[in-house]
């Protein structure tokens, strides 16, 4: 009798680790594939005379969809994202206006995805950097005027340096020329990315014989009458002369029309070689092909 017990509780443990090892069947339940699916696509600074933005690349993405669990947000770019609640922010920085595809999966159960794709165009202008805002302007305006106490407050050099190794003007050297310190400039945060330069010189400019043709005169280096033109809003960008962060602060800026910053030797693009509150060093190359400075110190 108590082998036959053994035997049924043997048969009976046997049957329940059969019944424990028996596979556990598992489904996803209904797939339910998203629908009505809709794509904002808002960029910062957006108006009908600018609906390209404001320049600052940004923009937000907001995706909606019945019986949507997730978003998949492609941005066009080779970047994407995982938005949960389909709203995401985005900034794009290739210069300039560039268009791009936004794509979005709305994701359901089971893996069912719907797509909708929406082209755009947005402006992305170069950023000046805070500290050369802040420096050049101290946040609103900040007059500027020649160091002509400091050796080298004008100078020129090869255009493959970073120094003026040919020519650096001994303090007050340009005294007796009446125009050489007169002005003043004045840089002027316009908005959180744009600055504006007025250069007063006070109704005539230095200019280099070299580059008289440029300016519609003639002659020699000397004084001559230049009608600046009031504020100009200047062109930023990344310097492009083959610096280094141990030679340059590598930001430039563009003068529209004549380019004038203090004296004129052709050129209209100058790159910032130092700033500091008080000091500026600006470098540009010439009509002659020559690398000329100029040192400026704050009023």
């Amino acid at each position: 009798m108590k082998k036959q017990i053994n035997y049924l509780l043997l048969l009976l443990a046997i049957a329940a680790f059969i019944a424990a090892c028996k596979k556990t069947d598992y489904s996803f339940g209904k797939i339910i594939t998203p629908d009505n699916i809709a794509l904002t696509a808002t960029i910062q600074g957006a108006t009908a005379a600018t609906p390209t933005g404001d320049g600052s690349g940004n923009i937000t993405i907001k995706a909606s969809a019945n019986n949507a669990l997730s978003y998949k947000i492609y941005f066009g770019t080779g970047d994407s994202v995982l938005a949960p609640t389909g709203t995401c922010t985005y900034k794009y920085t290739k210069l300039d206006t560039n268009t791009y595809t936004i794509t979005v999966n709305a994701i359901g159960t089971g893996g069912s995805v719907s797509t909708l794709s929406k082209q755009i165009k947005i402006l992305y202008k170069y950023q000046i950097p805070a500290n050369i805002v802040s420096l050049l302007t101290n946040g609103s305006s900040k007059n500027w005027a020649v160091a002509k106490d400091t050796l080298g407050h004008f100078g020129v050099g090869p255009a493959a340096t970073f120094s003026p190794d040919y020519y650096k003007a001994a303090p007050n050297e340009k005294s007796a020329t009446a125009c050489a310190y007169a002005g003043t400039i004045t840089f002027t945060q316009a908005s959180a990315n744009s600055i504006t330069m007025n250069d007063n010189n006070l109704g005539s400019s230095f200019i280099i014989g070299a580059a008289t043709g440029f300016y519609g005169q003639a002659g020699g280096d000397g004084c001559y009458a230049i009608n600046i033109g009031g504020a100009k809003t200047l062109g930023f960008s990344a310097a492009n002369s083959g610096s280094s962060a141990s030679n340059s602060t590598g930001v430039q800026f563009a003068v529209p029309g004549f380019g004038l910053v203090n004296f004129g030797t052709g050129g209209t693009t100058y790159e910032i070689i130092s700033l500091s509150a008080t000091v500026m060093v600006l470098r540009s190359i010439g009509i002659d092909g020559n690398a000329w400075y100029q040192i400026l110190r704050a009023k």
